[in-house]
């Protein structure tokens, strides 16, 4: 074994970072055995430098960021202080000065991923991130690594903790999105400003960062279709009861039956309860992987709190080690495919769609009508009337989602049509 340490720099110490050194410190010795040389926790850049940070030396504190990954002598840095800036000049300065990097940030690899492993490239230096994505979950790796002689097809999966919590408690408790987003905010699961969970832009960069390895594509958080669950009423998860079905927030990234194209997409969508995913309870997430020759994969695990993830940044720092010891590197980015991303509208979904109808004769053949001029097969049609009112729930086949806002839109016009209560996919069959 060498004696000489490596030396790692850390950029942030909150909920993850400080698990990081924790980790880093109390299993020094079993981390060294693995590596084949100890790492020493050279520097801790911060904002707040006077907060006390238990089992972090004091002296290696430094407001510095700058500093510290210029230093030189300094082999990984890793980076957990998240959005876009300061971290991506840190990491680009780091691979400049001599260290590889391993990152939790979802959103700077979403955005400019591409930029990031041309620059590790160019350097000659590693840019791992299984933290970025699902935590605690070994999911990168296998995609960039296991698979990487496999054509994978489809990922589908829970990738925010937030709001699986949230539609898990709005399914098994009857409670409505404010009370069960109360109480994900009372336990921590919810942030004071939940909006990048619940408007699903971190499941959305989540999504690009897995479509790009599945697919050997670039694909940016700006080329993935969004929705949040705001709007998922108590009424659409007793409507996906009686379906047999429950509501989850899905990512879900496909391959096109041709080869041609990709799609990434996060939205909310009702799901049979014999699906694997229905099970998924409380903040935990999952992730389906489709291949070819693997066939059906399943991940599962906490996706996210300071230990998971610390887990998945101890796991890259590691490897990257590893790697520095061997002067090699890792996987860097792989997007020959090239493959453009197809817009939603493009997209083949299933609908269930609620509507608000006068409780008359000819109410559904007028609604049958609309579906047939928008080129939309149904598959089942659900009527219950009571006093010149009536609910009108319509389940279709498959179709491409622009003619199913189509028809939507068209449906809106209709004098018989009182309102449309409530739009949601169906996935998982």
């Amino acid at each position: 074994m060498r004696t000489r340490p490596l030396k790692v720099a850390l950029l942030g110490c909150g909920v993850v970072g400080s698990e990081v050194a924790r980790i880093m410190t109390t299993h020094a010795d079993d981390l060294a055995a693995r590596i084949g040389a100890p790492v020493e926790l050279a520097g801790v850049a911060v904002r707040r430098p006077s907060k006390v940070r238990e089992g972090v030396d004091p002296a290696l504190v430094t407001t510095d960021a700058t500093a510290l990954v210029e230093r030189g002598d300094i082999d990984v840095v890793v980076e957990v202080i998240g959005g876009i800036e300061p971290a991506r000049t840190l990491i680009t300065t780091a691979f400049e000065h001599g260290a590889s990097v391993v990152s939790a940030n979802k959103a700077l690899l979403a955005e400019d991923g591409a930029a990031l492993h041309a620059a590790a490239e160019k350097y000659g230096r590693d840019l791992y991130y299984e933290a970025a994505v699902a935590g605690a979950i070994p999911l990168v790796r296998p995609l960039r690594e296991s698979l990487a002689g496999d054509k994978v097809n489809r990922v589908l999966g829970i990738v925010n903790g937030t709001t699986n919590f949230i539609l898990d408690r709005m399914d098994t408790s009857g409670a409505g999105y404010s009370e069960a987003l109360d109480e994900a905010t009372a336990l921590g699961y919810a942030e004071a400003d939940p909006t990048a969970d619940v408007e699903g832009f971190d499941a959305a960069a989540k999504a690009a960062i897995l479509a790009g390895i599945a697919f050997h594509t670039r694909v940016r958080i700006g080329d993935v279709h969004r929705e949040g669950i705001t709007e998922v009423t108590a009424a659409d998860i007793a409507s996906a009861r009686r379906m047999g079905c429950t509501v989850k927030l899905l990512a879900i990234c496909e391959r096109a039956a041709d080869g041609a194209s990709v799609t990434a997409r996060v939205h909310p969508a009702m799901i049979p309860l014999s699906h694997p995913l229905a099970s998924v309870r409380e903040a935990y997430n999952a992730v389906f992987v489709e291949a070819e020759a693997a066939g059906q994969l399943m991940f599962y695990g906490p996706g996210a709190g300071g230990s998971p993830t610390a887990s998945a940044v101890l796991g890259d720092l590691v490897a990257v080690c590893r790697n520095k010891l061997g002067e090699s590197t890792g996987p860097g980015e792989s997007a020959y495919t090239r493959l453009p991303v197809s817009p939603m509208g493009e997209v083949v979904t299933r609908y269930h769609i609620s509507l608000d109808v006068a409780d008359k004769p000819g109410v559904l053949a007028q609604v049958a009508t609309v579906f047939a001029e928008q080129g939309v097969s149904i598959d089942t049609v659900r009527q219950q009337g009571k006093d010149g009112e009536a609910s009108l729930v319509v389940v279709t086949h498959r179709a491409p989602d622009a003619a199913l806002s189509g028809t939507v839109e068209a449906l809106r016009k209709l004098d018989t049509v009182r309102g449309v209560a409530s739009i949601m996919r169906v996935e998982g069959e």
